[in-house]
């Protein structure tokens, strides 16, 4: 129990009232006690982060009014209504007006926190909400690199010093802590951004085709060359060039980049001529390449050649103040495209999103974003609830059963939320296609049921 959380205590019976604050005191609360609705109102206002608690049966101002003037500074204040027996039917259309509770004479002491507690465990989360909303509005646009801690304010500033030099860059950071993010940042604020941002993962490509994708070619350099194309590098002259995972680029290509870094040209395949490149690099490594043990191939000399700049991505653990702004940011994107409604933040999945490590780090809190959206992980007080099975049945047997039955009612709902299309039931799931297509199978579910669309 929040032992500050604020009530605002109301009776004109001063002994009744002296004896209810003595409870709710003793109960941890920070009481203020009023004796008329008149004292307490000026106390309320929209930022007013507490419960307030009246008597119904009161001269001048009674209860029902003060709810109602309460309603219009803000509906989302919990008021609790004390009432006598004979003014039940009248609470109870206040609970229907939106009143939070109402609490019938005599009333048990431990009744009386009880509700109090429950009352302002909701107050907090529709502030901390509203919080957020705000934070994510004002941060989601303009500042796509979301982040209140100190770590990330250092970042950001760090990005606006060097956006607008023509410095060479190197992003460190596991996987899903954001480097793509971080480049575009840097291509954005820098007096490039009207030119090319070109993103390239060095890893993704096979090493027969990335000296064509770097450096272009010219008709007939090769089987296959039908016409010119121009390469990654001198499409981003004048921008920013990115290279993703440049721990992964293959021995011989790292060796022409070494040189392209230090002469700022390139020679496309098929051709001798010399093109020069007003050339500015951000190269992403999910590895230490200051590291020889973890550099293992990658060549020292073009390493020192990037390490101009090194900026370390920090992951989610290491910044779990920002995991809640963050999610609602990410909701609120996932509502958007989905054409759903923002969900609010329960305890239990504010107890998730703090617990949790995040392994997967930014990428892995998006994609639970978007399933808690579509209602796919919706996360209960002490575990994620389970979609219904195709036939809605009974989930027995063994427990490698029972976890297929899970998988399959997972997999059901997401197509049915996706419409059947592939793409997106495979980024909400976080699977693979590979991957995807063999539960498919396993299960015997037909993704043609779901949808008449194409992958």
């Amino acid at each position: 129990m929040n032992i500050s959380l604020p009530v605002i205590l109301i009776d004109d019976d001063r002994d009744l009232l002296r004896a209810t604050a003595q409870t709710l005191d003793l109960a941890g609360f920070a009481v203020t006690a009023c004796a008329s609705a008149a004292e307490a109102l000026p106390l309320v206002d929209i930022s007013f982060s507490g419960v307030i608690v009246s008597d119904i049966r009161m001269p001048r101002i009674d209860g029902l009014e003060l709810f109602d003037r309460v309603r219009a500074i803000d509906p989302d204040i919990p008021v609790i209504l004390v009432t006598g027996h004979g003014d039940i039917q009248m609470a109870v259309k206040a609970i229907q007006a939106g009143a939070y509770d109402f609490i019938a004479k005599p009333f048990a002491a431990d009744r009386l926190v009880q509700c109090v507690h429950r009352a302002g465990e909701k107050r907090a989360l529709v502030l901390e909400n509203r919080r957020l909303r705000e934070s994510a509005e004002e941060d989601g646009d303009d500042l796509p690199l979301i982040g209140q801690t100190p770590v990330m304010e250092r970042l950001r500033a760090t990005l606006r010093q060097i956006a607008d030099t023509d410095v060479d860059v190197l992003l460190t950071g596991e996987t899903g802590t954001g480097k793509e993010v971080v480049a575009s940042l840097l291509h954005r604020w820098s007096r490039r951004a009207p030119r090319n941002f070109v993103a390239l993962n060095c890893g993704a490509l096979p090493e027969q085709i990335m000296e064509s994708e770097l450096f272009g070619h010219e008709q007939g350099a090769f089987t296959g060359a039908q016409k010119r194309r121009v390469g990654r590098i001198e499409h981003s002259s004048g921008g920013t060039l990115f290279l993703d995972e440049i721990e992964s680029m293959a021995p011989a290509t790292q060796v022409q980049m070494l040189r392209v870094l230090e002469m700022r040209e390139v020679t496309p395949l098929g051709t001798n001529e010399v093109r020069p490149v007003d050339l500015r690099v951000v190269a992403a490594a999910k590895v230490d390449l200051g590291d020889p043990s973890q550099r293992r191939g990658f060549r020292e000399d073009l390493y020192y050649r990037l390490n101009v700049v090194t900026l370390s991505l920090p992951p989610l653990r290491e910044r779990r103040n920002d995991v809640p702004l963050l999610f609602r940011h990410f909701a609120q994107r996932a509502a958007k495209r989905f054409g759903r409604p923002v969900p609010d933040l329960t305890p239990a999945v504010n107890r998730h999103l703090a617990g949790h490590d995040w392994p997967g780090n930014v990428r892995e809190l998006t994609h639970f974003a978007e399933r808690f959206v579509l209602g796919l992980e919706p996360v209960e007080d002490e575990a994620i609830a389970v979609p219904a099975s195709k036939d809605a049945k009974t989930v027995t047997g063994s427990l490698p059963e029972r976890l297929a039955e899970v998988e399959a009612g997972f997999i059901r709902q997401a197509l049915k939320e996706t419409g059947g299309d592939v793409r997106r039931t495979m980024e909400l799931l976080g699977i693979p296609r590979k991957t995807f297509y063999d539960k498919l199978q396993r299960h015997g579910i037909v993704r043609g049921q779901f949808s008449g669309g194409d992958d």
